[in-house]
């Protein structure tokens, strides 16, 4: 696993905006969590504008390190070498997504990850830490069986039934996914996932080649940003607001989920824009925005 030198930590931290470096513990891996859930989002936007990252270590902690983002390879990727970087006994699992009306799985399209960590009894205890999927969870999870809310939010973590020895954790009832499954096995390369990033990135075939898709999630919430739709969820429930403007559309990129395109010329981001309100409007005639 790729080891940060002391100034890719600090600058990996910065981006967190955690200030200080400090020892392994649960504590401040909750902190680490939190904020990397909170400041860096998970997005489709480089794929979208076909402009896709690989998935190798070095690559996704640049992202991060230059203000952008990705999606889950990028994400767990990243956030799971700061923490061995940091000193955590931290691993790496292939894992599945279940999407509503289809059937759990492990299939490599998602990198799961645990930290185990030392109790107060000098007993192992492992954690389901997890930066890559948008909106679940916003903290560490304990790897046990049992039932944890989190702000609007309500988690199970269960024994897998597709994965011998597995675990999955099952999202919100009103959540757009019903769970993912995880296998025990740990993996120690990342080009492990290379075939199911080459698929999402850039087959015609994939979910996100042509769904703009921006998540977040904070203490009390989330915010998505589906194409032109920004939608606020709190424990009051949701608000969707449709963007009309490339300059309000940008703002809420920018304010709400920190993405400003740091890498993206002035053309570029008209040209994403142009491209994100085409499909847009192809969607709002088949589909009712409410």
């Amino acid at each position: 696993m790729m080891q940060l030198t002391n100034e890719g930590i600090k600058a990996y931290l910065r981006r967190l905006d955690i200030d200080d470096v400090s020892p392994p513990t649960k504590d401040y891996l909750f902190e680490l969590h939190r904020s990397h859930i909170r400041n860096v989002p998970w997005e489709t936007v480089d794929i979208v504008a076909g402009r896709p990252a690989s998935i190798d270590e070095r690559q996704s902690v640049r992202l991060i390190l230059e203000g952008r983002s990705g999606y889950c390879f990028h994400l767990n990727g990243a956030f799971s070498s700061l923490l061995a970087s940091l000193g955590y006994k931290i691993s790496r699992h292939r894992a599945g997504v279940q999407p509503l009306g289809e059937q759990p799985r492990v299939n490599s399209f998602h990198l799961g990850l645990t930290v185990s960590l030392e109790n107060e009894e000098g007993r192992e205890e492992r954690w389901i830490v997890d930066a890559g999927l948008g909106d679940m969870p916003y903290e560490p999870l304990p790897l046990q069986v049992g039932a944890y809310s989190q702000g609007p939010f309500a988690y199970t973590v269960t024994e897998s039934e597709v994965a011998e020895k597995g675990w999955r954790m099952v999202h919100d009832p009103n959540a757009t996914i019903v769970g993912v499954d995880v296998a025990p096995e740990i993996v120690h390369d990342l080009k492990t996932f290379e075939p199911q990033h080459e698929h999402y990135s850039r087959s015609a075939d994939s979910p996100w080649i042509n769904l703009f898709l921006v998540r977040q999630r904070h203490a009390s919430g989330s915010n998505e940003l589906r194409g032109c739709v920004w939608s606020k969820r709190d424990v009051y429930g949701t608000e969707k607001t449709e963007l009309q403007s490339k300059s309000q559309w940008l703002e809420v990129l920018g304010d709400i989920f920190g993405e400003h395109l740091v890498n993206y010329s002035r053309q570029e981001r008209e040209e994403l824009w142009k491209n994100v309100r085409n499909i847009h409007e192809q969607w709002k005639r088949t589909k009712s925005f409410n």
